[in-house]
């Protein structure tokens, strides 16, 4: 699930993760597991040690470096657990008082996100157990790869709760896909033809756009840019928390829309909200805020092939990054009683748009041919102004449908978020068991309220809720 590259124990890191190895971006990947009852240390170490994750070389190698510069995996000789599994007994607290678990584990999230990187004298990765919150958080270098492969590499060793025999299902959206696809073959020819330059346009543009972004368009100063150095600044972190029917509700309200479509037109609400919060008659109506989204760009495994695979070490799997960089405007607007399905059917007519272009894919091959050719320094700059030219960045993971089991355990809740960037706000989003929880990450001398943004988000989808089953009743 990445670059062919990533599969050999001894080989060179692929170009994208050497751009995530590089002093600009260093970036680590969090993932906080909730569990319902307390933490049986044996029985995590029991399953870590057989697990299919150990059983990636990605997972017992160390990054070393040649006499060019150029990092590789090495296979480690050792791996000592010790070093790997940090144990806290104590509760995370703030300012000598206690708070509930929540905030506790966000709290210490906040901190590991501006914390000094992985040793590279190890394998890139670290367990920590939070045993007074009933939480463990794995801390992952994302040149191990991206959140889809490696979500899917921590559910092949899952089981569902309620039948432990079968593995967690994962809904990506296929059947919409082949529908929309098979829908359009029964138009004329103009149709396809108006659609193909269409796409033509798009790309060009979009793929212009990022060009633009990456040497010198930037967005105009709001109450959430932030900039160069930013990532250096102290943290935040605050968790909104959706429900999947809620969002499944909102888009039937709009032909064709979808789930991604319903976040998008809940971030756009919720920002419109927040900025008019903080800064009341200050920004123009209509005012561009350009978000950078993560895409995904391989073909999803299933979780029982990717068992199989990995057990009998299967050439044929690859492993790594593989996602590319769309930009995606959204555009500041007070409320004043509009519709709150205004905000859901201009993020699908955005979306839409991104769809029939290679945006992604341009800034994807972009990193392939710039590392070799121009080397690491100069693709982490032209990566890094793209951060510093936008205005927040966003990555949405796919969870399972149903509650599942790790390690003997039942999970509550699966979050995800990294190490800062230059944005003062990141957004990553997890869907799991029917919720979707928002991980909303911020420098908090820019955004000191993180918890009142995730209450903005969250009121713009009952917002919507409420509109979509207002116009449902009427249409009925």
């Amino acid at each position: 699930m990445g670059s062919s590259d990533d599969n050999c124990a001894e080989q060179p890191l692929s170009p994208p993760g050497r751009l995530f190895l590089h002093p600009r971006w260093n970036l680590i990947i969090h993932c906080a597991i909730g569990f319902k009852n307390p933490i049986d240390i044996d029985a995590i170490k029991s399953r870590l040690k057989t697990s299919l994750l150990l059983s990636h070389p990605r997972f017992s190698s160390l990054v070393v470096r040649d006499s060019l510069g150029v990092e590789h995996w090495q296979k480690a000789t050792h791996i000592d657990f010790d070093r790997h599994i940090i144990i806290l007994h104590n509760p995370v607290s703030t300012a000598s008082q206690s708070v509930d678990h929540d905030t506790a584990v966000n709290n210490y999230l906040a901190d590991l996100s501006i914390s000094s990187g992985l040793s590279t004298d190890k394998p890139l990765w670290e367990l920590h157990l939070l045993m007074a919150h009933n939480c463990c958080v794995f801390r992952l270098h994302h040149a191990l790869g991206d959140g889809a492969s490696l979500m899917s590499l921590f559910l092949a060793d899952c089981r569902r709760a309620d039948d432990q025999e079968k593995f967690p299902t994962l809904a990506y959206g296929k059947k919409r896909d082949k529908k929309r696809v098979n829908s359009s073959s029964g138009k004329g020819w103009w149709v396809l033809l108006i659609g193909f330059l269409s796409m033509v346009w798009f790309n060009l543009v979009f793929v212009v756009e990022l060009v633009m972004r990456s040497l010198w368009v930037c967005d105009r100063k709001t109450e959430i840019s932030g900039g160069d150095g930013v990532e250096l600044w102290p943290r935040k972190l605050a968790t909104a928390r959706f429900r999947l029917q809620d969002m499944k509700l909102v888009k039937k309200a709009v032909p064709n829309a979808t789930i991604n479509d319903v976040l998008f037109g809940v971030i756009s609400s919720g920002l419109s909200r927040y900025l008019e919060h903080r800064t009341p008659n200050a920004l123009p109506e209509g005012l561009q805020i350009t978000g950078l989204a993560m895409v995904d760009l391989r073909e999803q495994l299933g979780l029982q092939e990717l068992s199989d695979m990995m057990k009998n070490n299967s050439p044929g799997l690859s492993w790594g990054n593989k996602f590319g960089m769309i930009l995606l405007p959204i555009y500041y607007h007070k409320s004043n009683g509009h519709d709150p399905l205004v905000y859901l059917n201009r993020a699908k007519v955005m979306i839409d748009r991104r769809k029939q272009s290679l945006q992604a894919h341009f800034s994807y091959k972009t990193i392939l041919s710039t590392m070799p050719y121009l080397g690491a320094k100069v693709t982490a700059w032209l990566n890094y102004k793209i951060l510093c030219n936008t205005s927040f960045s966003i990555s949405n993971i796919i969870g399972p449908e149903e509650e599942i089991i790790a390690a003997g355990n039942t999970v509550t809740y699966l979050r995800v978020n990294s190490t800062s960037l230059p944005h003062a706000l990141t957004m990553h989003m997890v869907s799991y068991a029917g919720r979707v929880d928002m991980q909303i990450l911020v420098a908090k001398d820019i955004i000191p309220d993180p918890a009142f943004l995730a209450s903005c988000f969250e009121e713009a989808l009952l917002d919507m809720k409420e509109a979509a089953s207002r116009n449902a009743t009427m249409s009925n």
